[in-house]
């Protein structure tokens, strides 16, 4: 057996993911066999027509041959022929009512069904009740006018005509507004209006009822009602009673699947409130529903469940009322099995089921092609069994249609089912060689759509010579369909699909390919961006290459903004200019004719907040007051504080100052006040991006005057002369003056002495001056607010002194304790406290070199000074020159100058290391032998007695030579020929000090007709010949041009231990209080004439603690005339290295 219909569409299973697109759609072949009538269209049961219309009565059936049509009416055959104003539609069973050309609908009202017949049976609609709508006038009726006492209950009643459909009920005025309905005043299910009570602004002479015909789209006025209510004092009060329903109780039959409306309306004052209870249940949950302020309950898509009593109860203050209404749930027919058509092959078996519930339960009566079966012709193959008609070994004269008729008071069910003995051997419907592509991992539904009687068997292979397919990795469906649950790629290949019957066997086949699937291998991810910002989604994508994507973006599940800011491109999208309407979320959907994949990602955008409004201010009080605001909008950034700003419109208009700060929780304040001032407030919102614009300022607050609060602060007392006390303060600020008439009363007195203070009152300033005053006396002063309405606190006291005059008295007992040829110590007794007549800042060393001890040129002399901070005795002075003579004098330092200065002292210092020769070059050069010649160090720093001469023949050990301090060249002589000589000169002191050594390197010395031509000299490393720098140590390692190698015989560990602290400090040094010493040194000079020509400049005292001479080194070569022709091809070069 196999269910069917001329046109065959198998049952197609529901799609799987993706890998089931391709096959997603409705399969319809003709198939060329007989088939019995089957009624696809018809009119309603209650078909109710518009009068003014064609009536137009729906009746379409399908069949094989196509079926012919009939009509009953009133349950005799309707002629249409016969009626000229009716016809019916071509290949159609619809009926076509001509009313628009003269006739009357209500001549055509009437019950009709419509039979579709062809040579394998008859179908049949259902009884179709053709009504034409109907919107009478209301009748004319004499109303009087409604005299009611305030405070009674008042119905007015609509009674609209009967119409067809029922009419839609509302209240108007006069002036077409609908009537303002509230818990007191509403509208009843029967359209009545009901007053709980009238109150005097009822009063009114125009309550129109209208009624409304949605089917003829017309609506009909009752004559307006007239209400006059009239006042009675007092108005009494009285419990609710039920104006609708009466009585305590009532019954209301409802049918299954309608809307149940149970309604209680109550009069009382106060207006009763109305509540609902189901008596030994609930409400059903989501179907209950209230209306018109509760007084009328609302459950929908009712059961047999819903049966039951429910009661409603009014109440108010004075007491309650209520009523039960028994609810019957009843049910028309509905079915639990429909028949369904049946093909069958001949001698096959087979059956039909129409089952159907009710309340009461529906009876079920049998139709074969029209006809009760009682009366039909009669077949040996049927059999019927109630509500199942049994068929056995049916033969081809068996096909018929039968219908099922379910029915009980409430209504009826009909259906039509046929049965059709066929014979037909296999046929599939499925194209040939269809291609099936899907997923890789996904479902694969292949189908082989098939029609046959008797049902074919089927069967399905895979590729050209396959087995059967069998297994658990297969699914084989009922209608054909083969299902491989999770297509691989060894599942692509051909399929062949086989049916057979014992009539024949037809095979198809198919093509399956399974794709690689479309991932989204970079997917958009959360960002946070600011307003007016720009930000990008990424969306990367990875597919089968014979598929081609489609990538779509949305936002918030729909198209983009038509908005050239909106930049889709290959991967991503870029959104340009950011603004709030941007937020939300952004998708990303990739889509291929086979399946489709998506990403999603959401945008905050985020900005500074909207500022606050609404400010108001609250409780206010002398000395503080509430303010209050409302939060402006966060944009998406979490408001973290609230910035409250105050302006004193009394002080300072338009100058706003901080008051506090809250967290971004609160919106309220108690914020402290100052009096004598009038206040404005904004506040300001703050999160993470920033500070809001402030809110609008708020309503201004002046406090009262009160005495000052607070005295002035950074009070001093500082003299300026030697006979006056200057007396500074900060002023208060307009606000701290706490009222009008600030002006401040200035205290002093001499302290340790017992006088009395001295007072005086001044205006709003800053300094008072003291004249007359001992020199440098400390004095007690205070300074202390007032106002018109009174004094501050009494201020504290401070400490000051009168003015300062030059120290009187120069130190004594100046001692210098020479330590090195660069460094001394000097030493004083500190001067009487009392004759410094000041604040004591120092000591200041002044010491200038008289003159070089080697030299008696005549120089200017650079006085140097050096100052040490407090009460120092001693320090040390660095930076001297050896073998110098020095003076120097020591003065005491107050705020008011320096003090008369010491005697000068005279000291000398001891011989130092004297500085390499100022020059050495070769003169004279011949074959063998050369003569060096150099200048007198710069600096000899004591007296000069030898100059040691060195050379080195190229990998030789040196040679030395020692020359008398009174020469100033030397002849080498003995020199090999075309070789390469180093040469180091450096001087002796009479102390056994050496400098150290410059370093020279020849080039090689070379033939004799070369010798006489002019040298150049050249620099030149040691090893190589090229260019370069040596240091003058033995072990030749390179040293950068210019370092500094100090002398084995300079300044030991243990001729000073001195600290830096006891260093002073010149014009720029800087020294702690204590006198220790901050920083670098360095010299104030004071140009005076001297003796010696020599510098003066002296190193600095870090690096003369380190050595006495620093000597210059550098390295020379020098070309013997041999080689003077390669060399000036090379001059240019050379000279530019140089």
């Amino acid at each position: 057996m196999c269910t069917s219909s001329l046109f065959v569409q198998p049952n197609l299973l529901p799609t799987r993911e993706a890998g089931v697109k391709a096959r997603n759609y409705a399969l319809h072949v003709r198939i060329t066999v007989s088939q019995p009538p089957t009624i696809t269209q018809q009119s309603p049961k209650d078909y109710i027509v518009d009068p003014r219309e064609n009536i137009v009565i729906q009746c379409e059936a399908k069949g094989k041959p196509p079926p012919s049509f009939s009509w009953t009416r009133n349950g005799t055959h309707f002629d249409i022929d016969k009626d000229e104003l009716v016809t019916m539609k071509p290949n159609s069973g619809t009926l076509v009512i001509n009313i628009m050309n003269g006739g009357k609908a209500e001549a055509y009202e009437g019950v009709y069904q419509c039979t579709a017949r062809n040579e394998r049976g008859a179908a049949i609609s259902n009884n179709i009740v053709i009504r034409p709508s109907r919107s009478p006038l209301w009748t004319k009726e004499k109303l009087e006018p409604n005299q009611v006492r305030e405070g009674d209950s008042l119905v007015l009643h609509c009674r609209p005509p009967v119409g067809l459909p029922p009419p839609i009920i509302f209240w108007m005025d006069n002036a077409f507004q609908r009537l303002p309905q509230s818990e007191r005043v509403s509208q009843g299910l029967n359209g009545d209006l009901y007053f709980s009570n009238v109150q005097p602004e009822d009063t009114r002479e125009d309550y129109i009822c209208y009624a409304r015909f949605n089917h003829t789209q017309t609506i009909q006025q009752k004559q307006p009602i007239s209400v006059k209510v009239f006042s009675t004092k007092p108005v009494t009060e009285r419990p609710p009673i039920l104006l609708t329903p009466t009585g305590t109780t009532s019954n209301k039959v409802e049918l299954r699947g309608n809307v149940l409306l149970l309604e209680c309306i109550a009069a009382g004052l106060p207006t009763p409130v109305i509540r609902w209870i189901k008596e030994g249940g609930e409400l059903p949950a989501n179907r209950t529903f209230f209306e018109n302020f509760k007084k009328t309950l609302k459950i929908i898509d009712v059961s047999e469940a819903d049966s039951g009593n429910y009661k409603c109860i009014a109440r108010n203050i004075l007491g309650s009322t209520h009523h039960v209404i028994s609810v019957t749930v009843k049910a028309a027919p509905y079915w639990i099995t429909a028949p369904r058509n049946l093909v069958l092959s001949p001698g096959e078996d087979g059956s039909l089921i129409c089952r159907a519930n009710g309340n009461p339960k529906p009876s079920i009566s049998w139709l074969a092609n029209g006809v009760p079966i009682a009366i039909a012709p009669e077949d040996p193959s049927r059999k019927v069994d109630g509500d199942t008609i049994i068929f056995s070994a049916v033969q081809e004269r068996s096909s018929a249609v039968y219908q099922c008729n379910a029915s009980n008071e409430y209504g009826y069910l009909l259906a039509n089912a046929f049965v059709n003995v066929l014979a037909e051997p296999p046929r599939i419907l499925t194209p040939a060689n269809k291609l099936y592509q899907v997923i890789l991992d996904s479902p694969a539904l292949i189908d082989c759509a098939y029609f046959g009687s008797p049902k074919p068997e089927i069967e399905w292979f895979k590729g050209v010579k396959g087995s059967i397919l069998r297994g658990n990795e297969y699914i084989f469906h009922d209608n054909g369909t083969l299902e491989i649950p999770v297509a691989q790629k060894d599942s692509t290949g051909t399929y062949t699909c086989v049916a057979r019957n014992e009539l024949g066997k037809t095979q198809n086949e198919v093509q399956l390919e399974v794709k690689d699937p479309t991932l989204i291998i970079k997917q958009p991810e959360y960002k946070v961006i600011q307003r007016y910002g720009h930000v990008s989604f990424e969306c990367i994508i990875k597919h089968d290459s014979t598929l081609i994507p489609t990538v779509i973006w949305l936002k918030d599940n729909d198209e983009l903004p038509d908005d050239e800011r909106f930049l889709v491109g290959k991967d991503n999208l870029t959104i340009m200019n950011v603004t709030d309407k941007d937020d939300g979320t952004y998708t990303c959907i990739v889509n291929t004719t086979l399946d489709s994949v998506s990403a999603s990602a959401v945008l905050t955008v985020v900005a500074r907040p909207n500022p606050p409004f609404d400010l108001e201010l609250t409780g206010q009080l002398e000395r503080s007051i509430e303010l209050s605001w409302i939060p402006g909008d966060e944009n998406n950034s979490p408001i973290t504080s609230f910035v409250i700003e105050y302006e004193d419109g009394l002080h300072e208009p338009g100058v706003w100052h901080y008051q506090t700060e809250v967290p971004g929780s609160q919106t309220t304040v108690q914020l402290k006040l100052s009096p004598y001032v009038n206040y404005s407030f904004r506040v300001i919102a703050v999160n993470e991006i920033g500070r809001s614009q402030p809110s609008e300022p708020s309503e201004q607050y002046l406090t009262k005057s009160a005495n000052p609060d607070e005295n002035p602060s950074n009070v001093q007392g500082i003299g300026s002369e030697p006979d006056n006390l200057v007396i500074t303060w900060e002023s208060l600020k307009g606000f701290q003056s706490n009222g009008p008439g600030l002006q401040y009363k200035v205290s002093w007195r001499q302290k340790d002495v017992d006088d009395e203070w001295t007072s005086v009152v001044v205006a709003n300033v800053s300094k008072y001056i003291v004249s007359g005053t001992p020199t440098f006396v400390p004095y007690e002063i205070k300074v202390q607010a007032l106002n018109d309405l009174g004094y501050a606190p009494e201020p504290s006291e401070v400490i000051g002194h009168s003015g300062e005059d030059l120290p009187m008295v120069a130190p004594g007992n100046v001692q210098v304790h020479v330590i090195n040829s660069t460094l001394a110590k000097v030493h004083w007794d500190p001067v009487p406290l009392k004759s410094v007549r000041g604040h004591l800042q120092g000591y200041k060393v002044y010491y200038w070199k008289v003159q070089s001890l080697s030299r008696r040129s005549k120089r200017h002399i650079e006085k140097k000074i050096l100052t040490f901070r407090g009460n120092k005795t001693s320090g040390m002075l660095p930076g001297l020159e050896p073998y110098s003579s020095y003076k120097l004098n020591v003065r005491v330092v107050n705020g008011k100058g320096e003090g008369p200065a010491s005697p000068d002292k005279v000291f000398k210092t001891p011989e130092g290391v004297p500085s390499s020769p100022s020059f050495l070059k070769i003169t004279n050069p011949t074959l063998d032998s050369l003569t060096l010649e150099w200048g007198s160090p710069t600096h000899p720093n004591g007296i000069l007695i030898s100059y040691i001469l060195k050379f080195q023949p190229s990998k030789e050990d040196w040679k030395k030579e020692i020359v008398n301090g009174s020469r100033s060249f030397f002849v080498l002589k003995g020199l090999t020929p075309g070789t390469a000589y180093k040469v180091r000169v450096g001087a002796e002191g009479l102390s056994g000090f050496r400098s150290s050594e410059d370093v020279f390197e020849t080039g090689p010395v070379k033939e004799k007709e070369d010798a006489h031509a002019d040298p150049e000299i050249q620099p030149m490393k040691e090893d190589d010949g090229t260019f370069g720098e040596y240091s003058d140590a033995e072990d030749h390692k390179p040293l950068k041009k210019g370092s500094r190698t100090p002398s084995d015989r300079t300044v030991k560990k243990e001729d000073s231990d001195d600290s830096l602290v006891d260093y002073g400090e010149g014009v720029n040094g800087q020294f702690n209080e204590d006198g220790s010493f901050i920083g670098q040194y360095s010299g104030k000079k004071e140009k005076e004439p001297a003796e010696g020509n020599e510098s003066s400049e002296a190193p600095s005292p870090v690096n003369a603690m380190n050595s006495f001479v620093v000597a210059h080194e550098y390295l020379m070569a020098i070309e013997l005339p041999t080689q003077l022709q390669e060399k000036k091809k090379k001059k240019k070069k050379n000279k530019e290295t140089v």
